[in-house]
């Protein structure tokens, strides 16, 4: 199954920073409850999460995956464990995390986010007994008989709090604030961009992006968030949308500081204890389900209706959304349900490119 010697693998592990959680379970050996229709009596199913950069604690995008394994250990004693990507590192590093998983018996695997796309495509490959899910990511380099590939319309949720934010402005003037520029983000954008331009066509719209690939730290830079937001606000925004990842607590930290308004992403980040200090400025939050999604890939494992191949979690799914925690949009909720309902009838078509 592969080719590394066990003695690299391990001593590559504590490097990478693979770390346990859950149940003090015996590992099993690689091959078992690989999937099927769930355990064997006493055993545990067992998941393995590779998390983007950040990780777990990011307030976002990787906590949104952590919840999804939580609430499947809560609800079917399932046993994880975790380790996360490093920013800057190579291909072969999340390849070998990857096979880490495989080889402590961990045969159900989750990849959080489209950087593991080319790692999951080739581990799948040479696994192909486990079972893969892979976060945002729907192209040929991750496709597989063993993958199930998850991907959400974030352009959808993105117009919604567009909408809000060009309903809620006073200056005429908003923002938005990309971690890293790549495809997926610019489909935040996109919908953001749509969303605002279809309540207020002659809205101004300020949009800077972090970094650009490879450097993918714009995803975990507190100090790039609030620097980028900062100049936004300064220049007459008033309110602020971020798809940044952990950057998003600058941006928040900016729209404090300025006595401005934000908007979140992927969780409702006005309700996360990480915030708390903040949350008074964040006005609402896209809400991406990727909780919703791990937790229906470890689901399908466990009642052994795994299925390969591209699944959408989109507006008409429930996959995204917009919170109201904190009563900020109560006003200008049913204006936001109308464009909702538009949206999963067809009527309105949100575009995923700005």
């Amino acid at each position: 199954m592969r080719h590394a010697s066990k003695i690299a693998a391990v001593v590559a592990a504590a490097a990478l920073g693979l770390a346990a959680c859950g149940s003090s379970t015996p590992e099993a050996t690689p091959g078992t409850n690989g999937g099927g229709t769930g355990t064997a009596a006493g055993t545990p199913l067992k998941i393995g999460l590779a998390y983007d950069v950040g990780g777990r604690g990011d307030g976002s995008f990787n906590d949104a995956a952590a919840a999804g394994l939580d609430k499947a250990k809560a609800e079917y004693g399932v046993e994880g464990k975790e380790a996360t990507a490093v920013s800057g590192e190579p291909e072969s590093a999340r390849e070998e995390r990857l096979s880490q998983l495989i080889d402590a018996g961990f045969n159900n695997i989750v990849a959080v986010g489209f950087a593991y796309a080319k790692s999951v495509g080739k581990v799948a490959k040479d696994n192909p007994d486990v079972k893969f899910a892979i976060i945002d990511d729907a192209s040929p380099d991750s496709a597989g008989p063993n993958v199930e590939q998850i991907t959400f319309a974030e352009n959808e949720g993105s117009f919604l709090v567009g909408a809000a934010a060009a309903l809620k402005t006073k200056s005429n003037t908003i923002g938005f604030v990309g971690g890293v520029e790549t495809p997926l983000i610019k489909k935040f954008e996109a919908g953001y961009v749509a969303g605002a331009k279809t309540v207020k066509p002659d809205i101004q719209i300020k949009v800077q992006y972090l970094t650009q690939v490879p450097d993918f730290s714009g995803f975990n830079s507190v100090d790039k968030g609030k620097a980028a937001a900062d100049g936004m606000y300064q220049a007459g925004a008033d309110i602020v949308y971020h798809a940044a990842g952990g950057s998003g607590g600058g941006v928040f930290e900016a729209a404090k500081a300025a006595g401005k308004r934000a908007i979140g992403v992927d969780s409702d980040q006005a309700n996360l204890k990480q915030y708390a200090a903040v949350k008074d400025v964040i006005m609402t939050s896209m809400i991406k389900k990727v909780d919703v999604a791990v937790f229906d890939y470890i689901t399908s494992i466990k009642d052994g209706k795994f299925q390969g191949g591209n699944k959408v979690f989109d507006l008409k799914a429930g996959g995204v959304d917009y919170s109201t925690t904190g009563g900020q949009i109560d006003d200008i909720k049913g204006k936001l349900d109308e464009f909702k309902q538009k949206i999963i009838s067809g009527e309105i078509k949100v575009p995923t490119t700005p």
